[in-house]
């Protein structure tokens, strides 16, 4: 096998290029999908059956089918609907965050379903309304608790975003793709891709288990 570092160093600007992109995508999608996930959690938890049916709905939606439809679904429908013209850039955002949403949501149920009903009991008799509750008592403690499933889901996110390469978003495995089919080369387009996600994801890993220690 002939592994030719020349055509690494010649695509290198664009791989950390793409992987700044890969970065950014997946912060604004944890960002937007974190925000939605709560809305959808409480929504899931409500005793009102008409906000607890439809975000059940969303979630197992979005829990149940693949990923990588979702993105063409966003890309070549709700994008152009919202905006006239689909945007590989924005569909990943949209996609990724409405995706993470799903699961993030499910990660605040259990966070918060984790506390102790008795502290729920207690802040009410001391005259606090249910939203003074929720965001003085119980988000506090659950978001502790939500941490490392939070990190694994951005990681999760990091290593999905190599999908967007389907719809040219050009982040990461895009310009892997684009290295492959100018040099028809397999080993080092993919090895390099594999090894700039391997150090983003362990580089997180290693972050969140120090967040963790000092939590």
């Amino acid at each position: 096998m002939n592994f030719r570092f020349d055509i690494i160093v010649e695509y290198l600007p664009l791989l950390l290029k793409g992987t700044l992109l890969t970065i950014g995508i997946s912060i604004l999608s944890i960002l937007f999908g974190s925000v939605l996930g709560l809305g959808v959690g409480l929504g899931k938890m409500s005793h009102r059956w008409f906000l607890r049916y439809p975000m059940s709905i969303y979630v197992n939606f979005f829990r149940g089918t693949p990923l990588l439809v979702q993105i063409l679904l966003v890309h070549f429908g709700v994008v152009p609907l919202f905006l006239g013209t689909t945007n590989a850039i924005v569909a990943s955002i949209v996609a990724l965050s409405l995706n993470s949403a799903a699961y993030t949501a499910e990660i605040f149920r259990a966070g918060i379903q984790s506390i102790d009903k008795g502290q729920t009991e207690a802040a009410h008799s001391l005259g606090m309304t249910h939203f003074q509750t929720m965001r003085l008592i119980i988000l506090p403690q659950a978001i502790k608790r939500m941490i490392p499933p939070f990190g694994n889901e951005f990681i999760v996110l990091v290593k999905d975003s190599s999908l967007f390469a389907v719809i040219a978003a050009p982040e990461l495995m895009y310009w892997a793709n684009a290295m492959r089919s100018q040099y028809f080369k397999v080993w080092e387009p993919y090895l390099t891709a594999a090894l700039i996600y391997f150090i983003l994801t362990y580089s997180l890993s290693k972050l969140l288990g120090y967040v963790e220690r000092k939590v």
